[in-house]
């Protein structure tokens, strides 16, 4: 038989949470810099690009501008259907996932175009947010080089976000980076045999 767990007193609860209260206070008044950050969401786990849309759904709702470039992806999101509107520009340039393709150059050509189109709204001053789907699954797979790639985050617009997602970020991009969230699988229904469903997976 387990013990119970004692619960804490009122007393002791309020205490620990002033101390919780005045560390968290502490570290809001020493944050003081303003400037883009660049964000990447990782891992072998679901959710990474849905976090980023997440991100771009409250940019859109503060009035900025944002542009979305889904690297390999190239079904229709029903996000693009939801968010379409003056403030958002979305280009899938993709051919699918890798495994389908089959075509290293192909996929490497498309990559390509994807990256040309970055660096122009990198270099935008009216583009606040750019979200860059799948850009650490090209990197993983020597699709564009990885300097190219690096100079082009490093000499963006300073106000400008960017969000990179897709499996395997390279140390590189991590070192970079601002924000780096790494999605860890613990169980999906795929491997049971269910089918991806919309709303869920796309």
């Amino acid at each position: 038989m387990k013990p119970t767990k004692k619960k804490p007193s009122e007393a002791a609860h309020r205490k620990k949470m002033q101390a919780l209260q005045k560390e968290m206070k502490a570290k809001m008044r020493a944050a003081k810099i303003k400037r883009g950050l660049v964000i990447v969401h990782t891992g072998d786990g679901k959710g990474k690009t849905t976090a980023a849309f997440g991100m771009l759904v409250r940019q859109l709702a503060h009035g900025k501008r944002c542009a979305v470039i889904q690297f390999i992806k190239s079904g229709n999101d029903a996000v693009e259907k939801l968010l379409r509107g003056p403030k958002l520009t979305w280009h899938r340039i993709g051919q699918g996932f890798t495994w389908d393709t089959q075509n290293r150059s192909a996929d490497i050509a498309s990559c390509r175009e994807g990256w040309k189109l970055a660096c122009g709204y990198l270099q935008s001053a009216e583009v606040d947010f750019v979200l860059l789907d799948e850009l650490n699954v090209v990197l993983a797979f020597n699709y564009l080089p990885l300097e190219e790639v690096l100079a082009g985050l490093r000499t963006r617009r300073p106000a400008q976000h960017v969000v990179i997602t897709g499996r395997g970020a390279v140390p590189e991009i991590v070192a970079l980076a601002d924000l780096v969230t790494e999605m860890r699988e613990i169980k999906h229904p795929f491997s049971s045999g269910v089918q991806a469903q919309r709303g869920i997976e796309f």
